[in-house]
């Protein structure tokens, strides 16, 4: 499946796309709960599919997941039900995890961006955070705030927590991902660079773009070997392939989930490749009317343009 977050008329929805159709989950399992004649169907529907909470749903692990291939089923059955199936060019996509519970970011993990920074390559993953607060969607501007003109873009290959994951093996680790998606680590060079914690340029307000979907893990079974490409204006400035990863999504579930417990919703962002403009001779950095466009084997294409907004002071 391909899992999203979509607004229709200013309500937002869990759903799932098939090609141009996109499906409302939640509503399509209560017709189908009713269909089949239950008397509690709103009830099991918020229980297993939630109108709106994408980490509820991802909560509710292969049950849940089960039941929305069945809505689906019913819905494209069905298409002529009043609000079970629109047109994407209906609707506005969002972030398909629009507020996860942890946000964990892993630098240094392709072998051309170490080089490209003049690092060695690390025996331990590096880790920081980004926060819900940077998640914007895949239709929406990266802002670009007055406080830095050293934006500069990141792809990244990212995946999602399925279940509950403590002390995890890189033999099972699979097993608790529900799927992958595309996030740009937006960066603000310089200040990330102001201390040797580099948080605060990366946890500026809008500063995550994901999307434009979560495929699950049935869909898309082996997370290495997918090409990674990202440009600027048209112009290839990143690519790469997830089979060079320093440490695998498998190794990064049993590293993580060794040191905190991940769950359901969780997001990690494995890394960047190599060409991010802060590397390059001389630095080229982002600007307004800029348009980066992620492309991720098996996963789709993330594009953003970037707006130059003003800073809004209280």
């Amino acid at each position: 499946m391909k899992l999203i977050t979509f607004t229709q008329n200013g309500v937002q929805r869990i759903g799932a796309l098939e090609g141009t159709k996109v499906i409302d989950l939640h509503t399509a399992f209560v017709a189908k709960l009713r269909s089949e004649g239950k008397l509690r169907a709103s009830q099991i529907a918020d229980a297993y599919i939630p109108a709106t909470d994408m980490n509820g749903f991802l909560q509710g692990g292969e049950e849940s997941m089960e039941f929305a291939k069945q809505a689906i089923e019913f819905a494209l059955n069905n298409e002529s039900a009043i609000s079970l199936v629109f047109e994407k060019n209906e609707v506005k996509l969002e972030a398909p995890v629009p507020a996860p519970g942890k946000m964990i970011c892993v630098g240094h993990n392709y072998r051309e961006h170490i080089l490209e920074m003049k690092r060695e390559i690390p025996e331990y993953p590096v880790v920081f955070a980004k926060f819900a607060n940077t998640v914007i969607g895949p239709e929406d501007d990266i802002p670009f705030y007055p406080i830095s003109k050293d934006l500069d873009y990141e792809a990244e290959f990212a995946f999602v927590i399925g279940k509950r994951a403590r002390n995890v093996s890189q033999a099972d680790a699979l097993d608790y991902v529900a799927g992958y998606t595309i996030v740009n680590d937006v960066t603000y060079r310089d200040i990330q660079r102001r201390t040797i914690q580099w948080m605060q340029g990366k946890s500026v307000d809008g500063t995550a773009p994901m999307g434009p979907c979560l495929i699950t893990s049935d869909e898309l079974t082996n997370p290495s070997g997918l090409e990674i490409v990202l440009t600027v204006n048209g112009e290839e400035r990143q690519r790469s392939n997830t089979r060079n990863l320093v440490f695998s999504v498998q190794y990064l579930v049993e590293f993580l989930s060794n040191l905190m417990t991940l769950e359901p919703g969780d997001v990690i962002l494995t890394g960047t490749p190599g060409g991010v403009g802060v590397a390059m001779n001389p630095p080229v950095f982002l600007k307004d009317g800029d348009t980066v466009r992620i492309e991720v084997d098996g996963v789709g294409a993330l594009e953003n343009k970037v707006k130059e907004v003003s800073q809004v002071l209280v």
